[in-house]
């Protein structure tokens, strides 16, 4: 019987192969010799790659009985997962292989930032000996914000812990008992940016966390910050950093991402209070081991056929035909749950009603839990670490299936109560022939929306005019709308209005049609395909 071929396309280390079997035809090739690679791909089930073989468009076509792409790492910039999803092909990566390493690398910056090492030992081998030039600073009984408490941002409190430091956080999602056990005070975001000597940020990029520290909020830190970001690039504003650094507003930073990657031209690069290193999180020998250990055995799962906890875009294994199309509207429903939270959450419900009931639908409990974990965490979420993420932060879970569904062939909902007592809920069905995913209610509101890219969720009190006053100020600011539905109990009690537009919204236009309609609740959604 001819074995499965598994191709390799960059380095990977010996327990890689290994973790594989002997199941597999294993073949090397340089991913980066793009002609060799396409030949290669022709007959491949799997390929397992790093960062330097770009799997696009092209490269997923040529293999035509590809199953599964592999990615040893985190990162997935260099894999078209819309198009490895249209061609029915499974990408997985290494979501926590990296976890130790990135919290590690973000404690050597604070350390670093605080002691001139980086300077000193340019200046050293240099041949100069300016001791006086680098007096620094300690971290004992310093205040230490963290920007973000899930796991890699819990690494680095464990790990602070030890120098005696005060630790606050900002996360709106961490229940404040369990930032107790971590011995963190959370904070606003405003109040952690007054009270911080240094910050540290672990938060995932989200429209909702880009630029999410700009120059407003260095306008209230002290001029003795020192502030590190090893997470993602643009969560900081780097026009924002730049003029906060360059006019002594604060005292330094420690970049491991940004923007552009690399930052060839970056006004950043000339800053003498800055230091920088080349997106370095995950490059430990450990790290890199153990995300080639992962992602192989994720594709003996897939090639088998199995459950694939790490898989970004399908959850593979033996899932039933009804049930499947279901997976991808239940993860947007929890994106758009989490997108309209204010506090952390208390308990998660995730309802299936309807036909599909019929079968095991217990996938799409965990693509719900993938969706919200998605928005807030600052790890890639998979369908493994989802419900581990909720068990970590105290959140009580459960799965509602129910063969009854009164107005729809089937209805997905996720509901939840928050920690101050809101209750919140989304739902969704598929339409027609085509499955068109649709919206059909939030917080009781009965809608009908189909699912797009961007929205914008408003509630205020029903009364003549407003429809023309947010029309007029999205219109002013060219910011199309697509669609629109208005949802209320009864004539001048609230009313939900939810719109779906082209483009994102600005923040401040979005404050200033809140103000314009007094609206109780204004808030963007942008959904994050795939």
């Amino acid at each position: 019987m001819t074995k499965p071929v598994v191709l390799i396309a960059e380095e990977l280390s010996p327990a890689t192969v290994d973790a594989l079997g002997p199941d597999f035809e294993i073949r090397q090739v340089d991913g980066t010799d793009r002609p060799a690679l396409l030949s290669a791909l022709a007959d491949a089930s799997a390929v397992l790659i790093r960062s330097a073989t770009q799997m696009d468009a092209e490269a997923i076509a040529a293999g035509r009985q590809l199953k599964v792409i592999a990615r040893a790492g985190v990162g997935l910039d260099n894999v078209d997962v819309k198009s490895a999803t249209t061609a029915g092909v499974m990408v997985v990566n290494a979501p926590t292989s990296n976890v130790i390493s990135a919290a590690e690398l973000a404690v050597g910056h604070l350390l670093a930032l605080a002691r001139h090492i980086p300077d000193a030992n340019a200046s050293m081998k240099r041949g100069e000996w300016k001791r006086s030039a680098f007096t620094g600073v300690e971290l004992y009984e310093k205040t230490v914000g963290i920007v973000g408490l899930g796991r890699i941002g819990t690494l680095v409190a464990q790990r602070l812990a030890g120098f005696g430091v005060e630790l606050v956080g900002y996360d709106p999602f961490v229940p404040p008992a369990r930032a107790q056990q971590l011995g963190v005070t959370l904070l606003s975001l405003d109040e952690l940016m007054e009270r911080s000597d240094f910050i540290t940020i672990h938060i995932p990029k989200t429209p909702e966390t880009t630029n999410l520290i700009s120059t407003a909020q260095f306008g209230k830190a002290k001029p003795e910050l020192r502030i590190v970001n090893a997470s993602r690039g643009g969560i900081i504003d780097e026009d924002a950093l730049r003029e906060a650094l360059a006019t002594g507003r604060i005292a330094g930073a420690g970049l491991d991402v940004f923007v552009s990657e690399p930052p060839v031209g970056s006004p950043l690069l000339d800053l003498p209070s800055i230091q920088l290193t080349p997106h370095l999180g995950a490059s430990t020998d450990e790290a890199q081991e153990k995300a080639g250990v992962s992602v192989a055995r994720s594709v003996r799962l897939a090639l088998d056929g199995e459950l694939v906890p790490d898989a970004v875009n399908v959850a593979g294994g033996v899932i039933d035909p009804s049930v499947r199309p279901g997976i991808p509207l239940m993860e947007k429903l929890g994106q758009v749950f989490a997108s309209l939270a204010d506090h952390a959450f208390a308990s998660i419900d995730v309802e299936v009603r309807g036909e599909i009931v019929e079968h095991d639908v217990s996938v799409l409990k965990l693509a719900a839990l993938k969706g919200i974990f998605g928005r807030i965490s600052s790890e890639q979420v998979s369908y493994v670490n989802a419900p581990l993420l909720a068990e970590q932060l105290g959140v009580a879970v459960r799965l509602i299936a129910d063969a009854t569904s009164e107005e729809y062939r089937n209805l997905l909902t996720v509901r939840g109560a928050l920690a101050d007592g809101t209750q919140l809920s989304v739902s969704g069905t598929l339409v027609g022939a085509k499955q068109v995913e649709k919206i059909v209610e939030i917080n009781g509101y009965d809608v009908e929306v189909p699912m797009a890219e961007h929205f914008i969720v408003m509630l205020y009190t029903d009364r003549p005019g407003i429809v023309a006053v947010y029309g007029k100020e999205f219109g002013e600011a060219q910011i199309n709308i697509a669609g629109m539905q208005i949802a209320r109990h009864e004539a001048g009690g609230p009313a939900l209005s939810v719109l779906t537009v082209d483009s994102r919204v600005p923040e401040e236009l979005l404050e200033r049609v809140r103000a314009a309609i007094d609206a109780t609740v204004m808030r963007e959604i942008t959904i994050i395909d795939g």
